[in-house]
């Protein structure tokens, strides 16, 4: 880094002083808090992402600011590789070094060193490229121009304002300008659509899953999109509420997150809306979950992530089994917070599932290593990954079909879903598109599809301990490997409720142990749930 650079950066973080106190971590979400604590982070993420540019060159990176199912006041920032995924992990420590750096010389200082180490080269002729996307909070725009900022920072490096996008959509734009293909937001909504219509064209008979959908749009940029996706799409009878444009506010009892987790209406959903198919989008748009209305009361029957994962395997394995695909490797992934009848439900079918650390990255990672790997998170949040070479072997294949056959139309399909979904994280507008798709094919109702199996009743506590390291789990935290001897209790507490399952994890962020539980009745579970706490209390002590 010559005198010129070091100059440059020293000047400009000096319009962004780090607040008092503040002290963040990179984790699945990037960073998250109070938007105006903010700027100096959005500034110094900026600079991180032009050196994660020159370090890949000539590669995009993204950067999106959002705070997603966060309320209002909130704002965030994440980093995405030129694959579309997330930033590679072994950045985040300098993630965090440079966003807690407490003077602009220690920034410099931080940021000198891990050029040196990582190799990377300042003006010399290589070229960075970040593309900038945000959400619909009002503090996005200063935020956006605070990254612009920290990107253009670095010599050599330019900054690509996208505007106002989903998080999916920036995502998908990265990795398809990565891969050398049109990548615009325009593209974006023709792949979908191209897509959505080739799988409506091979319904086998006009099958019907009911009227309309409702869509709750949780007052952010997700009912904004879908509101443009709907001028090209004629098979889609879609209402949106909660667009934000009425004076809505976002993630206010909107929205994937509070449906899921209140398990109530949102707000402008009422007694008129029984038994009609209703979907929620957070706010930045990747996590959806369904719902409906059986009686006129408040509160819903819930379709979430494991009821999405379960129909799309249902309807990826009738498409193998129509090929009699022996060499396809299709997986799901599942964490341990997984409903038990949606893990008893998918042995049922024959599917191979595995489980993964809590955290999208996680799942992302292991879902990668099947032909045809499918994840979701109970709050709504996956996608289906093709490998590149499984989608190759398909194409071939259907070259060698004949048009109109069983196995055509099945290889057509498969193809059609790989395009459908983003490849690159979960998308709600995507995801949506692929259940409106399915329940149509199998001629379904919302009812019918969560007949599928009945979620067991669950309980989840929470536990202050002095220390949560303590807690040391396996890598599918499905187990306690320490303090020694507290999964042995646990196994014990458990042999005492019928279809009773239990875990504990440590938080990674406070000093909280986690414990979920589930048994038969809610009475169960309740209790198995209460005395793992005790256990977790008697092995670690309480704070």
């Amino acid at each position: 880094m010559d005198e010129t650079q070091i100059a440059s950066l020293l000047k400009s973080s000096d319009l962004f002083p780090l607040p008092q106190s503040l002290k963040l971590s990179y984790g699945t979400a990037g960073f998250r808090g109070d938007a105006t604590l903010l700027a100096s982070t959005v500034y110094r993420v900026g600079i991180l992402s032009s050196l994660r540019s020159l370090k890949l060159a000539p590669s995009t990176i993204g950067l999106m600011i959002t705070a997603s199912h966060n309320k209002v006041s909130d704002n965030g920032v994440k980093v995405s590789d030129p694959s579309g995924g997330m930033i590679s992990q072994e950045w985040e420590p300098f993630a965090d070094q440079i966003a807690n750096a407490s003077s602009p010389q220690k920034l410099v200082s931080l940021i000198r060193e891990f050029v040196e180490r990582e190799e990377i080269s300042i003006g010399g002729g290589g070229e960075g490229e970040v593309w900038l996307g945000r959400d619909t909070r009002p503090s996005g725009e200063a935020l956006l121009r605070a990254a612009e900022i920290g990107v253009s920072s670095v010599s050599g490096c330019v900054a690509v304002n996208k505007g106002v996008l989903t998080t999916p959509q920036l995502h998908w734009m990265v990795r398809a300008k990565n891969k050398g293909l049109n990548a615009t937001e325009k593209d974006y909504f023709e792949s979908l659509t191209t897509s959505f219509k080739c799988l409506i064209d091979l319904i086998p008979f006009n099958k019907s899953s009911g009227s309309k959908l409702v869509l709750d749009g949780a007052n952010g940029v997700g009912g904004e999109k879908m509101e443009v996706l709907k001028g090209y799409l004629s098979n889609l009878d879609i209402e949106i509420r909660n667009t934000g444009r009425d004076g809505g506010v976002l993630n206010e009892n909107v929205g994937a997150d509070f449906v899921q987790k209140e398990k109530v209406v949102p707000l402008g959903f009422g007694v008129n809306d029984v038994g009609v198919r209703c979907v929620s989008f957070d706010g930045d748009a990747d996590r959806l979950v369904y719902f409906y209305l059986s009686s006129g009361e408040k509160k819903i029957e819930l379709l979430d992530g494991d009821k999405i994962l379960s129909l799309f395997a249902l309807f990826v394995k009738e498409q193998l089994n129509v090929l009699d695909d022996g060499c396809c490797r299709l997986g799901v992934v599942q964490t341990a917070y997984a409903n038990g009848a949606s893990t008893d439900y998918l042995k049922g079918l024959g599917l191979e599932v595995v489980f993964a650390k809590t955290g999208v990255k996680h799942l992302h990672e292991k879902a990668a290593e099947f032909d045809v790997g499918i994840y979701f998170e109970a709050n709504g949040h996956g996608t289906i990954l093709f490998s590149e070479d499984y989608v190759t072997l398909l194409v071939d294949k259907r070259k060698e079909l004949s048009e109109g056959s069983d196995e055509y139309n099945a290889v057509s399909r498969l193809v059609a879903v790989s395009n459908l979904v983003n490849q690159a994280v979960g998308d709600a507008i995507s995801g949506l598109l692929l259940v409106e798709v399915v329940l149509r094919h199998m001629g379904w109702s919302v009812q019918k599809w969560n007949e599928l199996y009945k979620d067991l009743p669950s309980r989840q506590v929470k536990v202050e301990v002095p220390d949560r390291t303590a807690v040391v789990t396996t890598s599918e935290e499905t187990e306690a490997l320490r303090p020694l001897g507290i999964q042995d209790a646990i196994n014990g507490e458990i042999k005492k409720y019928r279809r009773g399952r239990a875990f504990i994890r440590p938080s990674g962020t406070e000093d909280v142990v986690r414990v979920y539980a589930e048994a038969t009745t809610q009475e169960d579970a309740d209790s198995l749930g209460d005395s793992v706490a005790q256990l977790v209390k008697s092995f670690l002590g309480s704070s």
